[in-house]
């Protein structure tokens, strides 16, 4: 996930990466009207992403659009494929983390703050919603069973043996909470996460079930892979989307229609559902990549197809880099919260695009592909080893980002940052607290990139493969990545790369970092693109601004600071403090302007010099000798673009320091 899913800003100390966060959300059902029958769904061709799994779900549902419920009826088949014997089975019911705002993830929690102000007629309790159990049978017998702390626990007859197969039925009603979380809905859409419940993985070592509940502060996303059938009665207006191969019927209800799908060897299933949703799709070589969007923006569907066009990109570059990805089909659903994207399986959440959307460069969009490897395909514990899922795939953005020629947003970004901090990269959530972002995405990344540079990329590919082989479906470990490093890189890349993750503070290997040289040339190319990307977005921005002459000293044009003269001691030291600052964050990044303090110097370089050059002048316009000098047609110039200059420097209170811009014609 790029949390919130994967924004990207530049700091003096490193250059922080994207993250994914979720919105979730769905509709109720009343009992009075009948689930979805089950419906056959052709067209299925029979691969390894479609092999029986030990588990397999029908789901019939019925959305309830006008309150906000999901009535479901669930027929789960579970092999035991481990050698303890079970006397429980037990489910995620993740939903209920929205039984109260102390269980609800606090990154939506501002989110939700700011959408009750704007809708004074919700109320808090609007925003919480849940999962209520109705029955849990076998062969038509009751069983016991409860759902506590989001883990549904039902006790078998009789303990299910190795190799054995148990049929179980639930029904259940699912509330979903209004606002921006996981399952959630809000104004035209319902984005639907966690809404029935979902067999937890057993830990065969310690003989128990993972009954972890749903981070509050990051993600708990850890499934076994398996086989759906799901069945959507909802109303005739709504576009849905959910991971698989998708048939609509309709239903003998008016107004209605059934969405069924067939998603198999799939971690976990969500949907997406609106009755304003556009859908472009396109297929190419066996694969259909479908966008559904909202119509927000003037030419929305080129940008669409653009991002169309890059996760073809993208993928044909991961197929070839890791391993293919199998399925015939991938989605991408458009949701209202900007800033966000979260990964599922053949499915990614992304925010509203505008008109102006770059997806050449979107990194957060290909870091939320890239989980469809490391997530998707090769699960893990997202609570106790996120790393091996948002490492790998904040890795790989940054890998394609290089092979894509972009070389500010490729590796260098790795070797820029020298940063720090005390967890280990194979920190549990709880150990790193505050710091997933940086210690999982930022050092992770790092340390996959260090393997890298050790290896070879060659070498390094050819691991990678085999990592994906070994994985493919199941859950990773960390141990097992390290054999996987020994058995294709052998114990040297093993040791160093476990003690990359274990030992706290870690810093790239000095030869794989950049120089002062290479660092501060790389921070200036850094804020030229910044300054150029930032003032692209701004339309009918005045030429005369401080940013507009920023984006010119980052292309190499001259710079030139005049400070007054003839001023006192206080409003001297003002000015040199003023100065300092600049030339500070200026050399940051190897910019060394002319300072002119002297008014000889000052004419000597009026008539040439400053001419050709860009001018920021420090000081009371009164005591700055350049001001004076110019002062008829900055006067006139200050008229024309709507600001008073006389009227301004007249007032008693103007501060002793004014900084301005002044962009010299040029002349021959």
């Amino acid at each position: 996930m790029n949390k919130q899913t994967t924004f990207k800003s530049i700091t003096l100390k490193a250059v922080a990466c994207s993250v994914a966060v979720t919105l979730a959300a769905s509709p109720v059902v009343t009992s009075v009207h009948a689930l979805a029958a089950p419906v056959s769904v052709a067209g299925q061709s029979v691969s390894a992403a479609e092999e029986q799994t030990s588990i397999q779900y029908q789901i019939n549902a019925r959305l309830d659009e006008k309150n906000m419920h999901i009535q479901g009826s669930e027929t789960v088949t579970f092999r035991n494929t481990t050698k303890d014997t079970l006397p429980e089975l037990v489910f995620h019911t993740f939903a209920d983390a929205n039984r109260s705002t102390a269980t609800q993830t606090e990154m939506f929690k501002r989110t939700n703050e700011e959408i009750l102000k704007e809708n004074p007629k919700l109320t808090p309790d609007d925003f919480l919603g849940g999962i209520d159990m109705k029955k849990v049978t076998a062969n038509g017998q009751s069983l016991t069973y409860e759902n506590k702390n989001q883990a549904l626990t039902v006790t078998l007859g009789q303990g299910l043996k190795p190799g054995e197969s148990v049929t179980l039925q639930l029904e259940f009603d699912v509330k979903i909470p209004y606002g921006s979380e996981r399952l959630s809905y809000y104004k035209d859409i319902i984005n639907g996460a966690h809404w029935f419940p979902a067999l937890a993985v057993y830990d065969e070592a310690n003989h128990q079930w993972n009954k972890t509940p749903y981070s509050t502060t990051f993600e708990t996303d850890y499934y076994t892979s398996s086989d759906f059938e799901v069945h959507f009665n909802v109303p005739d207006k709504y576009q849905v989307l959910m991971p698989g191969t998708m048939t609509t019927q309709q239903e003998k209800e008016a107004g209605r229609k059934i969405v069924s799908t067939v998603a198999n060897n799939t971690r976990e299933f969500v949907f997406f559902a609106s009755p304003n949703y556009k859908v472009d799709s396109v297929t190419r070589d066996g694969l259909t990549v479908e966008y559904y969007y909202f119509d927000n923006a003037p030419d929305k569907k080129k940008v669409i197809d653009q991002y169309i066009d890059q996760a073809f990109k993208v993928i044909q570059f991961f197929n070839e880099k890791y391993g293919k990805y199998p399925y015939p089909e991938f989605r991408i659903a458009e949701s209202y919260v900007e800033g966000v994207a979260v990964e599922f399986s053949r499915v990614i959440q992304m925010g509203l695009k505008g008109s102006n959307a770059d997806a050449a460069h979107d990194d957060v969009f290909v870091h939320e592909i890239a989980h469809q490897w490391f997530h998707s395909l090769i699960g893990n514990n997202s609570e106790t080893e996120s790393f091996l899922d948002e490492g790998f795939a904040d890795f790989s953005k940054v890998y394609f980002t290089e092979k894509q020629g972009d070389s500010m947003n490729g590796f260098k970004l790795l070797q820029y940052d020298d940063s720090s901090f005390d967890e280990p990269i194979a920190s549990t959530n709880k150990e790193v607290g505050d710091n997933a972002n940086p210690v999982y995405y930022g050092k992770g990344r790092q340390a996959i990139y260090q393997l890298y540079r050790l290896a070879g990329e060659d070498k390094f590919d050819a691991f990678m493969q085999e990592y994906f082989k070994r994985y493919e479906y199941k859950n990773a470990t960390i141990a097992g990545l390290l054999q996987t490093i020994e058995d294709t890189l052998g114990k040297e890349a093993r040791d160093e790369m476990d003690k990359a993750l274990h030992e706290p503070n870690f810093v790239l290997k000095p030869e794989f970092q950049l120089t002062e040289a290479e660092k501060t040339e790389y921070m200036r190319e850094q804020f030229k693109e910044m300054y150029h990307a930032s003032l692209n977005q701004i339309t009918g921005l005045p030429y005369e601004t401080m940013s507009r002459m920023m984006e010119k000293v980052y292309e190499g044009e001259p710079l030139t600071i005049v400070v007054s003269d003839k001023v006192g001691a206080k409003a001297k030291k003002q000015q040199e403090a003023l100065l300092n600052q600049l030339e500070a964050t200026l050399s940051f990044t190897g910019i060394k302007p002319t300072v002119i303090r002297e008014r000889q110097v000052l004419k000597k370089k009026m008539t040439k010099e400053l001419a050709l050059s860009n001018i920021i002048v420090i000081g009371s316009a009164k005591t700055n000798g350049f001001i004076q000098a110019l002062k008829p047609g900055i006067i006139q110039k200050s008229k024309n673009i709507g600001w008073d200059w006389k009227k301004m420097m007249n007032k008693k209170k103007v501060p002793a320091l004014i900084l301005l811009n002044i962009r010299i014609i040029k002349t021959a």
